[in-house]
């Protein structure tokens, strides 16, 4: 008898929507190692945070893992997200939770590295979700191309989750706008200004 891969293969996760027209909703998750959806506690932080600003909003959820960010958004308002994961099994479970919430007109799963999706970038977001693996050093090459590629604009936001020793430089013309220690997890939301 195979318990071990019965097991296995019913192993499934879930994320909770907590706000918005689809608060409520449980939405399964691929169960890859080093998946790791953003704490329900740190969603509502950031989500309180940008209250005002997803009406109608082109958001990029990148390195969207289980899209938990992106689908916050798109219950709450957001015009279009685009989700970007490597993980081909993870972006296959995002594309079936958007078909599941009918949502696939206002998003578009990209299956790719999020580096070479923003290096190959060249629409603008409103908000940008930026939630890199620990560990990997992708965070600082991510802010250099987002600026590079001028993929925000005045007014944009750009969500940071990163381990809380975690040293880097965002651009210079974007201000700290909010800052959250959540045990290990640190949480910064930039907004860019006019360059002078």
């Amino acid at each position: 008898m195979k318990k071990t891969n019965a097991r296995t293969n019913s192993k499934s996760g879930q994320i909770r929507i907590i706000g918005g027209r689809w608060r409520g909703r449980k939405l399964a998750v691929a169960d890859l190692p080093g998946l790791r959806p953003t704490t329900d506690r740190v969603k509502e932080t950031l989500f309180n945070w940008l209250q005002f600003d997803l009406q109608q909003a082109r958001i990029l959820d990148a390195f969207a893992g289980t899209g938990s960010l992106g689908l916050e958004a798109l219950s709450r308002g957001a015009s279009h997200v685009t989700f970007v994961e490597k993980s081909p099994q993870a972006a296959k479970q995002l594309q079936a939770n958007l078909e599941l919430l009918q949502a696939q007109p206002n998003s578009l799963v990209i299956t790719a590295d999020a580096l070479q999706a923003l290096q190959a970038g060249t629409a603008q977001y409103d908000v940008i979700f930026l939630d890199p693996p620990f560990g990997q050093n992708l965070l600082q090459p991510c802010l250099q191309t987002i600026e590079e590629r001028q993929l925000t604009k005045p007014g944009s936001f750009v969500y940071i989750e990163t381990e809380k020793d975690l040293n880097y430089a965002a651009p210079a013309h974007w201000t700290l706008h909010r800052e959250k220690l959540a045990g290990q997890v640190l949480s910064r939301l930039y907004i860019e200004e006019e360059e002078l």
